[in-house]
C-alpha cells in the first residue's frame, strides 16, 4: 500500500506541475526573424488553442498570428499570437493584432540582432503541432539579460501561503471536532465492550449454578 500512496502523490504532483508550468508565464530571450498569418485547421489538439469567439469565425480553420524566433544559441522558436479573451488562462489578452505589430518592428538580422523578452505561456511540440501562446514583447540590453519571473515568484509564495493556512485550518477542525467524536466513539465501544464482559461473566455465573443444580439432582452412590 505504500507504493500505491507515493504512485498516487507522483501522479498528482505531476498533474499539477504541468498544468501550472503550461499555465504560469514564461521568458524567452530571442532575436524575431519574422511574423506571419497562417490559415490553420484546428483538430484533435484544439484544447491547446484558444476558443473560437475570440474573435475567431469558427473552431475548425482560422487565421492566426505567428511570432517566429530564434535563440541567442541558433535555436529556432514559433510562437503563436492569439487572444485568451477573458476564458482560461486567465491572460485577459485581447490586442493580439497590437502585440503582432509590435513584434514587426523588432525584427532584426544576425548581422544587426535587436534581442527582445517573449511573455508566453503553454508548450512547443512539433509531433502534436502545439505552439507557445505570446501575451507580451519588449525589447531588452541584449541576449544575457536576466528576467526575474515576479509573478511567479508571488503565485508560488501565495500558494505556499494559502496551503498553509489550509493545513492549519485542517488541524485544528481535526483537533476540534474529529479526535473527540473519535475518542467519544472510542469511549461509548469500551462501555459496550465492559457491558459485553460484564454479560458473559453473568451468563458463566448463571451456567454454572444451573450445572450444580443439576448436579444435585444426581442419585448418592449407595453405601
Amino acid at each position: 500500500m505504500r507504493y500505491v500512496k507515493w504512485t498516487l502523490w507522483l501522479l498528482v504532483f505531476l498533474l499539477v506541475g504541468g498544468f501550472l508550468h503550461y499555465t504560469l508565464p514564461q521568458h524567452d530571450i530571442v532575436r524575431i526573424v519574422g511574423t506571419e498569418n497562417r490559415r490553420v485547421d484546428v483538430g484533435e489538439n484544439s484544447i491547446f488553442w484558444s476558443r473560437a469567439e475570440v474573435g475567431m469565425v469558427n473552431s475548425t480553420s482560422r487565421d492566426v498570428y505567428f511570432i517566429n524566433a530564434r535563440y541567442p544559441d541558433g535555436k529556432t522558436m514559433e510562437f503563436r499570437n492569439e487572444d485568451t479573451g477573458w476564458g482560461w488562462p486567465p491572460y485577459f489578452k485581447v490586442d493580439s493584432a497590437g502585440l503582432m505589430t509590435k513584434a514587426k518592428d523588432m525584427v532584426s538580422t544576425a548581422q544587426a540582432p535587436v534581442w527582445v523578452s517573449i511573455t508566453h505561456y503553454g508548450w512547443r511540440n512539433k509531433l502534436f503541432t502545439i505552439f507557445p501562446n505570446a501575451v507580451g514583447v519588449k525589447q531588452v540590453e541584449g541576449p544575457d539579460v536576466t528576467i526575474i519571473p515576479w509573478f511567479n515568484i508571488f503565485f508560488f509564495v501565495m500558494l505556499g501561503f494559502i496551503l498553509l493556512l489550509i493545513r492549519r485550518m485542517w488541524l485544528q477542525f481535526r483537533e476540534r471536532t474529529i479526535d473527540p467524536a473519535f475518542d467519544r466513539a472510542g469511549d461509548a465501544w469500551d462501555r459496550v465492550d465492559a457491558r459485553a464482559d460484564e454479560a458473559a461473566a453473568g451468563a458463566r455465573g448463571a451456567w454454572g449454578r444451573f450445572t450444580g443444580w443439576l448436579g444435585s439432582w444426581k442419585s448418592k452412590p449407595r453405601r
